[in-house]
């Protein structure tokens, strides 16, 4: 093995020893680096027969029911794993700047049958429109260099969670109630809080920034954000305000404190607004490199007070920043922003801060594509929890070894691999509003269980499996 590679395997038995302080029993540290390990291999698909029989290929059947043990009943917890991740990773992230953004969003996972623990007919981001499918909510940490994961969990639709029946077979916890996605973000969110992790903007897409209530409530928190809207959003256009309470007139009932509306006297939609703007309020702002060229578009800002439901208040939302994006060539804008980022921050820094939101977008692409977040297939809930914490704790081994051992080019894309957004993780900004069918990624499929000899991740040197054999040419991530 050569230097940079004794290096890796020195980092990761120090990265598995450490996690295993919060697993409980010392006889869980061989599962779960193994189990990491695995999930770190070429091998195609990343459910536990095959890591059991890459990781120990002379003991295949004992590695495979030590494995399911860990993952599906091992009483360990995911918050506490994920945290020691946090605790590993950060650091060196923030070596290469400051935590700038919380990125909520969540993901969904195809499934056929009816029986894995929150099954629904619902969106599912991978496929572009309805369909049968699992989804999970997450909170990120990012900056301009990278992005870890720190909260992730499964939605359970409300059927679900009054089905006692289902509950028990797939051992769904008795406190597990129904919370919307926003709920449940807005919980990480406060969880991230109470755990002192450093602060910044929280980014959303239009899934979640057309929830008032949760940009309210995270304003109430103390922080910033910049929410992806729907074009039908109301707004009230820059120096106008709802109208004041009606005058009270002695002997004529009880005065009221509520704002006003009247006929000719209304807010617009934010895309009414970007259709008045004068040709000179567009700006065209680069807001990175791209792989091939800088990364640029047209915008607009404005400073508007959100309409939304204000006629039952007794006074008007504060004011926020508009965001318009209306890309050359396009018909109409195609993506709006609404921001309680600082009134004297730059333009090209408010876009800058808004697009930081591909991180995510990135996070999901490597997870489930190299890390195979999604590629579990038990039922239980805690066998969904357990296996996505294990891969953000690979995950997050990957991004620290790309964080203290560049690659020449870091920064590019994996040689080989498109530098498009993944089709399973497209943005809702657009996605709420006009739903089409997207392709289902051809390496999803469970019928392709083998271990390749060749990695697309070939850059980096590899592990060896615990058992001195080389395990499928196991190998790193570049980004």
């Amino acid at each position: 093995m050569n230097g940079g590679a004794a290096e890796r395997e020195e980092a990761f038995s120090s990265y598995v020893e450490a996690l295993a302080r919060v697993v409980g029993h010392a006889d869980r540290e061989r599962p779960l680096g193994d189990y990491c390990r695995g999930l770190l291999t070429s091998c195609e698909r990343k459910s536990v027969e095959p890591l059991a029989a890459i990781t120990a290929p002379n003991r295949t059947a004992a590695q495979h029911q030590s494995l399911l043990h860990f993952v599906g009943n091992g009483g360990w917890s995911d918050e506490k794993m994920l945290a020691k991740v946090s605790d590993l990773v950060l650091p060196a992230l923030q070596r290469k700047g400051p935590i700038e953004a919380w990125i909520i969003d969540d993901t969904g996972f195809p499934k056929k049958g009816t029986h894995s623990v929150g099954v629904a007919h619902q969106y599912c981001g991978q496929r572009g429109k309805q369909e049968n499918c699992q989804v999970a909510v997450s909170l990120s940490l990012a900056n301009t260099t990278a992005s870890l994961p720190v909260a992730y969990r499964l939605y359970l639709p409300q059927a679900w969670a009054a089905d006692a029946d289902r509950r028990a077979k797939t051992r769904v916890p008795e406190e597990v109630e129904f919370k919307t996605k926003p709920e449940i973000a807005l919980e990480q969110i406060r969880a991230a809080l109470a755990s002192g992790l450093p602060r910044g903007v929280v980014l959303m897409d239009a899934g979640y920034g057309v929830n008032s209530a949760l940009r309210t409530a995270i304003s109430g928190l103390g922080l910033q954000y910049v929410a992806g809207v729907l074009s039908s959003t109301s707004v009230w256009p820059p120096g106008v305000e709802p109208l004041p309470p009606k005058p009270y007139t002695r002997g004529l009932g009880r005065p009221t404190k509520r704002l006003r509306r009247d006929e000719t006297h209304q807010p617009v939609s934010v895309m009414h607004m970007a259709l008045s703007l004068p040709k000179k309020a567009w700006r065209v702002i680069t807001w990175r490199e791209g792989t091939n060229a800088k990364l640029k578009s047209r915008f607009a800002r404005l400073r508007v007070r959100p309409a939304h439901l204000d006629y039952a208040r007794s006074e008007p939302w504060p004011e926020e920043w508009l965001l318009i994006e209306w890309p050359n060539g396009e018909k109409a804008p195609t993506k709006y922003w609404l921001s309680t980022l600082p009134a004297t921050i730059g333009f090209a820094a408010m876009v800058r801060v808004a697009k930081l939101r591909w991180r995510i977008e990135r996070d999901y692409q490597e997870l489930k594509q190299e890390v195979g977040l999604g590629h579990f297939e038990g039922r239980s809930w805690r066998g969904f929890h357990h296996h996505a914490t294990l891969c953000i704790a690979a995950y997050g081994f990957l991004i620290s070894q790309r964080l203290t051992f560049p690659p020449s080019g870091a920064g590019e894309p994996v040689s080989g691999q498109a530098t498009a957004v993944p089709r399973g993780s497209r943005s809702r900004q657009s996605a709420a509003e006009n739903r089409t069918s997207h392709p289902q990624l051809d390496r999803h499929d469970a019928s392709q269980p083998h271990c390749r000899d060749s990695s697309p991740l070939a850059t980096m040197p590899m592990l060896r499996s615990p058992e001195g054999s080389q395990a499928g040419n196991s190998q790193f991530m570049t980004q």
